[in-house]
């Protein structure tokens, strides 16, 4: 099982697509994180189940080409891949380019991140070309060459994974879209050119400062993939969440809020 999870800020986390996911015996997560540590471990169940719940992927499974998008979004497509050519490329051309387009995208998020250092960068890049699953993609300006946007992203056996998109911020205000045309040839690749079962923006943000996934939903025909959330938490984390549950709205501290918001999600309730 341990294999199966990842230790992510004390929160032990599934490595492994979520329609390969199952509900765990309550005794098997208790004895990790007594072992490992953490205060709690989070998985999902019954993926894709048909109903609504309050926790979701979201993903696509299909495409179609230009024919599935509304007539000012081709529009906009066609701009973006007229203007810009996007491209798989290796790591060493993202660990060339890529730091630049992270750092303004970070500096330009109207919710302050922590900044991004050009040694954390090379890290991230160079551990991802080690795991071996791990593709990047670059978005050139045709007439300069300039890099103006990226992506990484996770791929699996049957699916991928958009881990990481960012752009120039001044490439998002000059009507040239240059994501469009990155998540369109992102879409053809993974599902029609590789056939696989679906490519995934991840799961429902807990704190929704993003407002990625409405917009793929809405523009690119990207749906809610319904789930179960499972929580197991170090006893005394229990407690606590079991105290502070009925008081969610009040709690000012973010950090102590997501995870309340996460609980809120499990019971359906948010």
């Amino acid at each position: 099982m341990e294999d199966s999870f990842a230790l992510y800020k004390g929160c032990w986390l599934s490595k492994r697509p979520p329609h390969y996911s199952c509900n765990l015996p309550t005794n098997q997560c208790v004895k990790l994180l007594n072992m490992r540590g953490g205060y709690l471990l989070r998985n999902v169940y019954s993926w894709d189940c048909g109903h609504e719940t309050s926790f979701w992927y979201v993903i696509k499974d299909s495409f179609v080409g230009m024919e599935e998008l509304s007539s000012k979004m081709r529009n906009q497509v066609k701009k973006s891949l007229k203007t810009y050519d996007v491209y798989r490329v290796p790591a060493s051309e993202m660990l060339r380019v890529g730091f630049p387009i992270f750092q303004a995208a970070v500096e330009s998020y109207r919710v302050k991140a922590s900044p991004i250092t050009m040694e954390s960068f090379r890290n991230r890049i160079q551990q991802s070309e080690i795991t071996g699953n791990v593709d990047f993609w670059c978005v050139y300006e045709k007439k300069t060459h300039k890099v103006v946007a990226l992506a990484i992203n996770t791929l699996h056996k049957d699916c991928c994974e958009y881990n990481t998109m960012k752009a120039d911020p001044a490439y998002l205000r000059n009507s040239t879209y240059p994501y469009y045309g990155l998540i369109y040839e992102m879409n053809r690749y993974y599902l029609q050119e590789l056939c696989l079962k679906y490519v995934s923006d991840g799961a429902r943000s807990i704190t929704e400062h993003s407002g990625i996934q409405p917009f793929l939903i809405e523009k690119f025909h990207f749906r809610k993939a319904y789930c179960q959330l499972q929580i197991v938490y170090q006893w005394w984390m229990k407690i606590a969440v079991n105290i502070l549950f009925p008081f969610r709205k009040l709690v000012p501290v973010q950090s102590v809020k997501a995870i309340l918001n996460m609980e809120a999600m499990r019971r359906n309730k948010y």
